[in-house]
C-alpha cells in the first residue's frame, strides 16, 4: 500500500478532470490503494480509506459506475421478473411498492430493472437472469403457495427477497403483511355488526396471499360457530370484471350475503361497481370491505377496506433487505410480516333484519 504521509508528487491541474489516477496522483499513493479504499475493501487501513474518501469528497471525484461493478464483481443493479397483468400499470399499489424500491435505490447510486415477461416464460426468465449475472438480486412479487421461482433462486444461492411467502422448508428472505391477521379483523368488524351471511371473493388460491386470507376466513367463521356456505366463496378473481361477475354470481344466491369481504383491491373495483348497478344501497342492504386502497377508483365512495399502510415504506425496506443480503446476511434473519389496519367508511352497516 501507499504510504499515509507521502507528499502529492503529480497534483491535478484544476482544468483537468478528477479520475481515478488524477486522485491517486493528487494523494501520492496508488491507484489499486484508491480504488480499494473506495470500494471498502478491509485490507485498507481505516486512515488511509478516511482520508481517500474525504479527499474523493472535496476534489468531486465520482467513481466510472462501471469501472466499480467491474472492480466489485456486481452490477448495482436490482431487478423484478413481472408477468404484468393488463391492470399492473394502473395499479397504484404496486406502483407505490415500486416507487419505493426506487427512491431506497437511488440513494445507494443503484438502479432498479423490471423485466416483463410472459407467465409461460417466467421461470426460464429467472435462469436466464441468475446465469447471466444481470442483476445482483432479485424481489419476487405474486408468490405461490409452491413457487418454483423461489425454490429455484434458493437452490442457486442467488440473492432474493420474496414480496409474500411460499411454502418451502429452506429458510429464505420475504417481506409480506399480515394476511391472516388482516382477515380476522375484517371478520370480527362484522360480526359485531351483526353479519352471520359473510361471503368471500377471493383472487386465484394458487396465489399464497389468496390461499391465506381464505383459510383464515373459515377459520374465524368457524371460531364464530357460523356456517359456511360453499356458494359464498367466489375463487379466480383479480381484476376488475372478474370481481362484477364474482358479485353478480352472489346476488343471484337465495339468501344472499349480508356482507361479501372482497380479498384483493381490483377485484373489488369490479364488486363494488356491480352492487352500485344492481341498484344496491351499499352499507345498508349489504356491506362491502375491500382488502387494499381504492380511493383512486371509487373516488365517490368511502369503501371500507383493509390497509396496507406505507407501501412506499415496504418497497424501501424490501431494498434495505436485498441490499443485507448480497452483503452477506443470513436469510432467516430478514423474514419481515407488516401488520394490516382497518380504514372504516361507508360501504359497511349493521346487517338489516
Amino acid at each position: 500500500m501507499g504510504c499515509y504521509n507521502c507528499t502529492p508528487s503529480h497534483p491535478a491541474s484544476p482544468s483537468e478532470p478528477m479520475n481515478l489516477k488524477s486522485l491517486a496522483s493528487t494523494l501520492g499513493i496508488s491507484k489499486t490503494t484508491v480504488s480499494r479504499a473506495l470500494n471498502g475493501y478491509p485490507e485498507v487501513s481505516t486512515p488511509t480509506r478516511e482520508r481517500v474518501l474525504a479527499a474523493a469528497k472535496e476534489l468531486g471525484y465520482e467513481a466510472n459506475p462501471m469501472a466499480r461493478s467491474l472492480a466489485v464483481g456486481r452490477t448495482n443493479v436490482f431487478g423484478i421478473i413481472y408477468p404484468l397483468l393488463p391492470t399492473d400499470l394502473g395499479d397504484t399499489m404496486f406502483l407505490k411498492v415500486v416507487g419505493g424500491m426506487s427512491a431506497m435505490l437511488e440513494k445507494s447510486k443503484m438502479n432498479l430493472t423490471i423485466a416483463p415477461v410472459s407467465a409461460a416464460n417466467e421461470l426460464p426468465s429467472y435462469e436466464q437472469m441468475v446465469r447471466g449475472r444481470r442483476v445482483d438480486g432479485l424481489v419476487v412479487g405474486r408468490t405461490l403457495v409452491h413457487d418454483q421461482r423461489i425454490a429455484y433462486l434458493v437452490k442457486k444461492g442467488f440473492p432474493f427477497v420474496a414480496h409474500g411467502r411460499t411454502e418451502l422448508q429452506q429458510p429464505y428472505a420475504w417481506f409480506d403483511y399480515d394476511n391472516v391477521g388482516g382477515m380476522r379483523t375484517a371478520c370480527e368488524h362484522l360480526f359485531a355488526l351483526g353479519h352471520q351471511r359473510i361471503a368471500l371473493v377471493s383472487a386465484p388460491l394458487d396465489l399464497n396471499f389468496a390461499a391465506q386470507r381464505q383459510a383464515s376466513f373459515k377459520a374465524c367463521l368457524q371460531d364464530a360457530g357460523l356456517a359456511l356456505d360453499p356458494r359464498h366463496l367466489v375463487a379466480n378473481n383479480m381484476d376488475r370484471r372478474t370481481g362484477y361477475q364474482a358479485m353478480q354470481l352472489l346476488l343471484a344466491t337465495n339468501p344472499r350475503p349480508s356482507a361479501v369481504i372482497v380479498d384483493n383491491h381490483l377485484s373489488g373495483v369490479g364488486a363494488v361497481r356491480a352492487l352500485l348497478d344492481a341498484g344496491v344501497a351499499i352499507g345498508t342492504e349489504m356491506s362491502v370491505i375491500v382488502w387494499g386502497s381504492v380511493e383512486d377508483t371509487l373516488v365517490d365512495l368511502n369503501v371500507t377496506t383493509i390497509d396496507q399502510p406505507d407501501l412506499n415504506g415496504a418497497g424501501a425496506r424490501m431494498v434495505e433487505m436485498l441490499q443485507a443480503l448480497v452483503g452477506g446476511a443470513d436469510p432467516a434473519s430478514l423474514q419481515v410480516l407488516w401488520k394490516t389496519a382497518l380504514i372504516p367508511g361507508a360501504t359497511v352497516g349493521p346487517c338489516p333484519r
